[in-house]
């Protein structure tokens, strides 16, 4: 006797195909919208082989970045500075604390000391510290408040959207040379007043320094 299956069994493979259409559509989508540089990369805070607090050194001691960081105006890259310009001032302050033995040792010896490095571009993504820093972009605009960080963490996504946010409007982030590295810095206390300054003064900026809204694909893509 031959088994009999109700009518609606009929319409299961249809039915198993539409769900497997919209349980796949929202996986490729979840991962479409969370697998972006806003959910992988920011809040990223690795441990470093030394503990250095840029609250301690910038915002309390008020050292500039381009102390440590001084091919940032030259170069396409940020360098990280070499032990041998922290023992310029760790010869003298600190000089047998036993979290800078590391520092010592790396000065004395020539090997590097192994940071970890927090913000990294892709490698299809060309992009050049020394063109703008020297066009009025601050530290802050992509590394955030770093003057703050006791351990530096990666504050901004870096995703495309966010770089075409400021090649379309560079106005609204440009500021004077000399505040670049100043990352408290503002037009004004007022909000209001700041934002009208930002927007007259960034425009000018852009005109007087020929600033490029670059939007094409080969900007950053070479």
């Amino acid at each position: 006797m031959s088994a009999i299956f109700p009518k609606w069994t009929n319409r299961l493979p249809l039915l198993l195909l539409t769900a497997l259409l919209f349980v796949g559509g929202g996986g490729i989508a979840g991962v479409w919208y969370y697998f972006t540089p806003k959910y992988t990369r920011v809040g990223y805070q690795p441990l470093q082989p030394v503990a250095f607090s840029h609250a301690i050194h910038v915002e309390q001691l008020g050292m500039d970045c381009r102390y440590c960081h001084s091919a940032v105006e030259q170069s396409w890259f940020s360098n990280v500075p070499a032990s041998s310009t922290c023992m310029n001032c760790h010869n003298q302050v600190l000089k047998d604390d036993p979290k800078l033995a590391l520092v010592r040792e790396s000065a004395a010896t020539g090997k590097p000391i192994p940071w970890v490095q927090v913000h990294k571009m892709p490698d299809y993504v060309y992009f050049n510290h020394a063109v703008h820093v020297n066009r009025g972009i601050s530290c802050v605009e992509c590394h955030g408040r770093v003057d703050q960080m006791d351990e530096v963490y990666h504050a901004k996504p870096f995703s495309m959207s966010f770089c075409l946010e400021c090649h379309r409007d560079p106005a609204a982030k440009l500021r004077p040379l000399d505040k670049i590295t100043d990352l408290n810095w503002t037009w004004s206390e007022d909000p209001t007043q700041a934002a009208q300054q930002q927007r007259a003064q960034g425009e000018k900026f852009v005109h007087d320094w020929n600033v490029e809204s670059l939007q094409s694909c080969s900007a950053c893509h070479r």
